[in-house]
């Protein structure tokens, strides 16, 4: 989740992914233009000096792509862009867009370093000195105990990045834990400047003045940290996945966001770098993937052997709401932890509920006070929108505000401010019962919808009503755990359906982790608290945690591509909480499924030795481009070869050699994919399979066994799934799975059914 400072420039706190925006300026704007990069003229010695002449003065080139993108960003007015669309070397050119973030007993819950923890992870933690992660976020707090390098050997001698000098950031702050710190600006300054946003321009340096990068680099990789804790909650020693891999942080976001223009010049840098794990915890709307700046970006560093970590947004429990859905993106979702923070609320009924809280000050007494709820029509009172209560209405009651709309810590600062001593924040039906605790200025407790409504019922009701708050630290082992989160973002993909997506969930919801000292932990300019560590929620919480353990995948499995590390978790991940019941959703309570949760949870031990992976090479992303309706020069944008021609095509988007399964029966009652899996397991491995569909589907699976002579052979199946006539056309969709097992592994997959668009 965006840090509070974040939300509070946005519209909504947990909403967080919007559509994508087009920047528009009245004069000049960014606009990211598309070239033929092999048209370059034996002229011109560079193609930054044939960009260069694309344009009246070299002034306005911000950027110039390399690997990620090839083509240049330039700043431009209406006329120039259209001069430039009109060049026989342009593919084309797009105006800036803007994407938003995405905003410690994980290493336990994950079973890193628990007394059972094999010999495994302890010398992987090791072989991971060598890996590197790069963080694309609101740059690093480079002071943060979580980069300490004690004990780490020499930086790995092909690294070619480096940290830059700013005003308020020493290249010596780098070490051999933070080996590189680089800020992208361009974007963003000429967006402000020609009157985008209305914030002051910020110091440009790699520097986090948000909170929000630090967070996501150390849950990666932070140094171990004991006694580590956010105000007194969640105590413990706090250590990323890959707590000895090293950390490149690219400063791609600033105060209103994160410009589209500077990602592509991170994930450029990052490239070039030498980086191993890129991880982003940011994106925007669903657009198709040749105007997808991440997604472009992200093909060739999948095509360089670097994985790619995204979140998948925070816009849900909406369908359809994903962010980041590329296949050769892994797409991570959240889900919560088995820890809590229970805050309690005694109202003068003698009802006693609990909810949740990361409140740390003196609190309101056992002296029960009169409590309050807008009754009247005004959403804005209702929600404790800026300016929306009266003193009169507030002055020393406990104030009931429905969650929505503005940041959850800005509500409490409302009404401390208009004269409050607490505040319960109550759900609606859009979160249900998703509780996710913040560090309030005064006391409060968040409560779920069903609480909520009696609450609210009780203030209408009730000619006196009064209610007393107090807090009960943190609590472990809480069960059903994990749950998917409300706001992560779901199903199914709308890019293209035949990929399922998101595809695994991770820890994301009242997660510790470093933090910047330039700004309180609840990101509101009036909380002038100090704290080493903060609690966030989000996908964007859950994406690192997949980097980090990439990382770890990647120090066993040097040799493996990103398809297969990302397989390797698919199909591994699991389905059942800690009471072995199948995984819940938080929105209602019911049961999760793949449209939320994709493969399920990560497992990363089970992950480090999957048996079988199904892996994809570049070549067959390209053919799986190509099968799209997108034209040639669609397709050279993602893939940069100008010898591309779509000659070879797939039946059906879905025949990629993917590890879950998105079946659109559409006009057709059947579906036939073919998938090919390769033994990393031992020689003579033999496989057998399971097959579990709805009653409405007919599943087949040939052959039924798999034999695998070799490591590294590779053996095909083919599955053909049969819609049953007379089964209803219904916009919901359903549910299978494909496992491949034998004693010591499974291979998982799980199938969507669909019957429209």
């Amino acid at each position: 989740m965006a840090s509070n400072a974040f939300l509070l420039s946005l519209t909504s706190a947990l909403l967080l992914l919007l559509p994508l925006l087009s920047v528009s300026a009245m004069a000049k704007q960014t606009y990211i233009v598309h070239m033929k990069h092999q048209d370059k003229p034996s002229s011109y010695a560079t193609h930054h000096d044939w960009y260069s002449s694309q344009l009246q003065s070299d002034s306005s080139l911000l950027y110039t792509y390399t690997n990620a993108y090839h083509g240049f960003a330039a700043s431009l007015d209406s006329d120039q862009a259209d001069s430039l669309r009109r060049s026989d070397s342009v593919l084309g050119v797009y105006e800036d867009t803007l994407y938003t973030l995405h905003t410690t007993r994980t290493p336990e819950f994950l079973g890193l370093n628990t007394e059972s923890d094999s010999y495994n992870t302890q010398v992987l933690d090791q072989a991971s000195n060598d890996v590197i992660i790069g963080v694309l976020d609101t740059g690093v707090w480079p002071e943060s105990k979580s980069f300490d390098d004690s004990g780490l050997p020499q930086i790995p001698t092909r690294w070619k990045g480096q940290c830059e000098s700013g005003p308020d950031f020493k290249p010596a702050l780098c070490n051999k834990k933070l080996i590189g710190a680089r800020s992208f600006s361009k974007g963003y300054r000429m967006a402000s400047s020609g009157g985008y946003g209305t914030k002051p321009k910020e110091v440009v340096s790699p520097r986090d003045n948000d909170g929000h990068g630090t967070h996501t680099a150390s849950t990666a990789a932070g140094s171990p940290v004991a006694n580590a804790s956010l105000l007194g909650y969640a105590q413990g020693t706090a250590r990323g996945m890959a707590s000895r891999s090293r950390v490149a942080s690219y400063k791609v976001c600033w105060s209103v966001g994160c410009f589209g223009s500077d990602i592509l010049a991170g994930m450029d840098q990052a490239i070039s770098d030498g980086v191993d794990v890129l991880s982003l915890s940011l994106g925007g709307g669903s657009a198709p993937y040749y105007r997808d700046t991440i997604a472009i970006g992200a093909f060739t560093a999948v095509e360089k052997g670097i994985f790619v970590s995204c979140s998948a947004g925070n816009s849900g429990p909406i369908r359809a709401s994903l962010a980041n859905v590329a296949p050769w993106i892994m797409t991570v979702g959240a889900g919560t932890i088995d820890r809590d923070f229970p805050a309690f609320a005694l109202l003068g009924n003698k009802n006693h509920f609990t909810g949740v809280s990361l409140y740390s000050g003196n609190g309101m007494g056992n002296k029960p006070v009169g409590l309050v709820y807008n009754k009247g029509n005004s959403s804005a009172s209702n929600m404790c929108l800026p300016g929306s209560l009266e003193p009169d209405f507030a002055r020393g009651k406990v104030v009931v505000c429905d969650r929505g709309v503005n940041a959850r810590v800005e509500k409490g600062a409302v009404v401390r401010d208009a004269g409050g001593v607490g505040m319960i924040l109550a759900n609606t039906a859009a979160s249900g019962e998703e509780l996710v605790a913040d560090s309030h200025l005064l006391p409060a407790v968040a409560v779920g919808r069903k609480v909520g409504d009696m609450i609210r019922e009780y203030v209408r009701s009730d000619s006196n009503p009064t209610a007393v708050l107090s807090f009960g630290g943190t609590v472990l082992n809480v069960k059903p755990s994990p749950v998917v989160a409300a706001f992560s973002s779901r199903g199914p993909n709308m890019v293209n359906p035949q990929i399922l997506k998101p595809d695994v969930i991770g820890p994301g919801v009242n997660i510790l982790a470093a933090w910047s000292e330039a700004v309180g932990p609840t990101g509101l300019d009036t909380d002038t608290r100090k704290t080493q560590f903060n609690i966030m929620s989000g996908t964007s919480m859950s994406c690192p945690h997949i980097s980090g353990l990439a990382a770890l995948l990647k120090a066993a499995h040097p040799e493996w591509s990103p398809s297969a590390i990302k397989s390797a978790l698919m199909t591994t991940a699991y389905t059942q909480d800690n009471t072995n019941s199948p995984l819940r959703d938080a929105a209602g309570g019911g049961f999760s499924n793949p449209l939320a949760h994709g493969s399920g949870h990560v497992e990363p031990h089970k992950a480090l030795n999957p048996g079988l992976v199904y892996d994809i090479s570049i070549e067959d992303y390209i053919t799986f481009l190509c099968s799209l309706d997108y034209t040639v020069a669609q397709v050279q944008t993602i893939v940069k070869r100008p010898n591309v021609t779509c000659s070879r095509k797939l039946s059906d988007p879905g025949q990629l050699n993917y590890p879950s399964f998105s079946v659109l029966f559409a006009n057709k009652r059947i579906v036939r994919y073919t998938r090919v899996l390769t033994n990393v397991g031992a020689a003579g491995s033999v496989y057998d399979v399971t097959v579990g569909a709805p009653t409405m589907v007919n599943v087949a699976v040939k052959p039924t066994k798999l034999v695998f002579k070799s490591v590294g052979e590779k053996q095909r199946y083919t599955v053909t799934f049969v819609a049953k006539r007379g089964a209803p056309k219904t916009p919901m969709s359903e549910f299978g799975s494909i496992v491949w097992s034998n004693a010591q592994h499974q291979v998982k997959s799980p199938v969507a059914f669909a019957w429209t668009q």
